[in-house]
């Protein structure tokens, strides 16, 4: 029981450190860093945080296996994360957190064309729900905020993106550790970002020197904090609690990004409070509804396991 609790614990703070990260992101760019230098910053300092760990833990990757994790980089690192920092910038945190909460919806229909797994009637009603709902949340945006359909389109690519990779990956976390993965997957990605121009000329662009404590420890809190320690974190979890469990806690993304949303613009920092509505928060709850059907399956059979 206290490693069960432990387990849940360790899904909060992730959900904490991500509801978090869509705030103190989108202040560092493009004033800071601009998206695609940032993405490189995060990825360079995720690979060295991996390796490092690796290095006592090898263990070894067949050959054949290689284009399947360079194939895993290109959606799980590169391209995700390319419209996932760029959507940031141009939308605003609350957009984004929901938007990302259609992940399980995405991974099923991709499960379903490439690892032909079957659909539920009451996850097929979940996926439209979602869908229409996500549509008509992007088609809200109130004139004037952050928010904009443009980057609330490249939120959706990413977590399109990121949805194929796990399908991707799936084949891999089966036969190899966790952690053997995501570090060839994150070394494949660096390969790429370092291939795309924008992301060096926004890093010599920055003044580094220049940066005061404040704005230093909000990079490596995104570098550090939600990339590695939440990777160890859900690893962690995902010993203890099955993932349809673990997927639930996708639905505090959106409850904690709109805290942190609040306690930013109440101490004056970052104010994205004005892109807050009752069409969106309606299109929301139609969202978290489509989500829980899908995943609804998953739960049910890990109830009737524990009976």
């Amino acid at each position: 029981m206290q490693g069960l609790l432990k387990a849940h614990i360790a899904l909060f703070i992730v959900q904490l450190m991500y509801g978090a990260n869509y705030v103190v992101a989108k202040g560092l760019m493009p004033n800071i860093i601009g998206p695609n230098g940032f993405i490189l910053v995060r990825v360079l300092g995720a690979v060295t945080l991996f390796w490092a760990i690796l290095l006592f833990r090898h263990e070894k990757v067949a050959l054949k296996d290689f284009g399947r994790l360079a194939l895993a980089a290109v959606f799980g690192v590169a391209l995700n994360q390319l419209m996932f920092f760029n959507g940031l910038m141009r939308t605003s945190p609350l957009n984004a957190s929901v938007i990302m909460t259609t992940t399980p919806i995405i991974v099923l229909i991709f499960s379903i064309i490439i690892l032909k797994e079957r659909i539920k009637p009451i996850q097929l009603v979940g996926v439209l729900i979602g869908a229409v709902a996500s549509v008509f949340f992007i088609l809200l945006n109130a004139s004037g905020g952050y928010a904009s359909d443009t980057g609330d389109i490249f939120i959706l690519i990413n977590a399109t993106s990121y949805s194929i990779y796990l399908v991707i990956v799936k084949p891999l976390m089966l036969k190899y550790q966790p952690l053997t993965v995501i570090s060839w997957v994150f070394t494949f990605g660096l390969m790429y970002l370092l291939i795309w121009i924008p992301t060096t000329t926004e890093v010599a662009q920055v003044n580094w020197s220049s940066l005061d404590p404040y704005v230093i420890g909000k990079i490596i809190f995104v570098v550090v904090g939600v990339t590695f320690v939440t990777y160890l974190l859900n690893v962690y979890a995902l010993k203890r609690v099955s993932p349809a469990v673990t997927a639930v806690y996708i639905y505090l993304q959106p409850v904690l990004a709109t805290t942190f949303v609040l306690v930013f613009s109440f101490l004056g920092l970052e104010d994205y409070s004005k892109d807050m509505s009752i069409g969106k928060f309606f299109c929301a709850l139609f969202i978290f509804l489509g989500v829980y059907l899908v995943i609804k399956p998953g739960l049910d059979k890990k109830k009737a396991e524990t009976k």
